[in-house]
């Protein structure tokens, strides 16, 4: 949401903004599965939910807005430990 409201509302490029897990681990778990695996073709989605443990980094160009505007937006949305 955090990102929407800064693309949508405060015209940061969506180009400037990178989504990445914060560890070395895949942010929904450390099995390789669907995208993160290369084997043939996708297969039907089960029903089942994603784990979705880990926490995500996102970071983009300060030229994009103004530090406080970004501090503000990523506070909103209930982010931690913005630098």
């Amino acid at each position: 949401m955090a990102i929407e409201r800064l693309v949508q509302q405060h015209g940061v490029k969506r180009s400037a903004v990178a989504v990445t897990p914060a560890s070395a681990a895949n942010s929904a778990g450390i099995e390789v599965a669907s995208a993160d695996a290369k084997r043939g073709e996708p297969t039907a989605p089960t029903g089942d939910a994603a784990a979705l443990n880990g926490r995500i980094a996102v970071s983009l160009d300060r030229e994009e807005a103004d530090a406080e505007t970004i501090r503000e937006v990523f506070k909103e949305f209930g982010a931690a430990d913005i630098r």
